[in-house]
């Protein structure tokens, strides 16, 4: 069994550097994951903006059980050798949301909340420190969430699980996605082709992706993964063109992943009476809503925020089917010594034409 670990630890704001570690002893209802792989994910580049006390990053994590306690193995059903992929979420399992199955929305685990307790943002002064998967080794607490991952699932593509996840609980579970449905999603970055992913999985007749010039690439990737329009809505007037795409009727459903100025307006004018939008971004400061369009078009504004267990046990099962070019959305890989990079490019600050970035320790 190694003493040491090796992981990349944020020290501040735009500051990251390879630090060693002890590799902890476990209390009988804990474990440790060998990490195989860790997705960025877009909330690691704003929160890697921001100083902060120094912290092991990473929330999309994948690897096996490298040891395991006795009361953690029958509570959670899992043994040494085991492939799972985590689910950010440490909740209490006791409260009235964990009982009601709406365990992400869990005060312990309430990323908002100081000294929460969550993968990815928990500080290093919380024993024993490694808490993220920008490390060759993950403590994985008692109230961790698991999910089971097929052997020949390349590590890249299962580490996909948590934002597929998103675009399934938001696209299909709380939006209603299906056949019959015609759906708008602004902003091709990760999170937006999850939402093509899960739409056209879900079965919708319609799939319309807007963009910026600088997109092109992803929305030829938001084709490619089943997205029938794709507009550039700096060239072309987003309203009418989804409206001439529709019959003048607008969408069933907008998704806003953009969070623009104004891209929350654009999604309710651009979206047929007594239909939906979800916001899953939106600017900081003043709010752009106009209540007046929700009365007029008797419209449903929802706010997302990440997945159910379920939802992501729908993306898992999606990408071990093996049938859908996933590959396009795994665009870098990175080893520990350039996580700074890895994290700047989904900002758009580092290595062009990044989508979804994995870090892999032993690389």
């Amino acid at each position: 069994m190694p003493e040491r670990v090796l992981a990349a630890t944020t020290i501040g704001a735009l500051r990251t550097e390879v630090r060693e570690y002890p590799l902890p002893e476990i209390p009988p209802d804990a474990g440790i994951l060998k990490v195989e792989a860790a997705g960025v994910c877009g909330s690691d580049w704003q929160a890697y903006q921001t100083d902060r006390p120094a912290r092991i990053m990473g929330h999309e994590n994948v690897g096996h059980i490298y040891r395991i306690g006795p009361i953690a193995a029958r509570r959670w059903g899992l043994r040494e050798g085991d492939r799972v992929a985590l689910e950010e979420y440490l909740p209490c399992g006791h409260c009235s949301l964990c009982r009601s199955g709406e365990f992400r929305l869990c005060e312990q685990t309430e990323a908002r909340r100081p000294g929460a307790l969550r993968y990815g943002t928990t500080p290093i002064t919380e024993s024993p420190g490694l808490w993220g998967g920008y490390s060759q080794y993950q403590y994985l607490h008692p109230d961790s969430v698991f999910h089971r991952v097929r052997e020949n699932v390349p590590a890249e593509l299962a580490s996909l699980c948590l934002p597929i996840g998103n675009g399934f609980q938001w696209t299909y579970m709380d939006g209603g996605a299906g056949p019959g449905k015609t759906v708008l999603i602004q902003g091709p970055g990760q999170q937006g082709l999850a939402c093509v992913i899960a739409a056209k999985a879900a079965g919708a007749d319609r799939v319309i992706v807007s963009g910026m010039a600088r997109d092109q690439e992803r929305l030829r990737v938001a084709q490619a993964l089943g997205a029938d329009d794709i507009v550039d809505a700096e060239t072309d007037d987003l309203e009418s063109t989804v409206r001439a795409l529709t019959e003048g009727r607008g969408v069933d459903l907008s998704i806003d992943t953009a969070g623009g100025p104004e891209t929350l307006v654009t999604a309710m004018r651009a979206t047929r009476k007594n239909g939906m939008v979800l916001l899953a971004a939106a600017p900081a400061g003043t709010s752009a809503l106009q209540a007046s369009q929700l009365l007029a078009g008797r419209l449903t504004l929802k706010p997302c925020r990440g997945h159910s267990y379920e939802a992501v046990e729908m993306a898992l099962s999606y990408i071990s089917s093996g049938n859908f070019p996933l590959h396009l959305l795994a665009t870098h890989r990175f080893g520990l010594k350039d996580v700074d990079l890895a994290i700047r490019s989904v900002g758009g600050q580092g290595a062009p034409g990044a989508i979804h970035v994995t870090v892999l320790p032993w690389s």
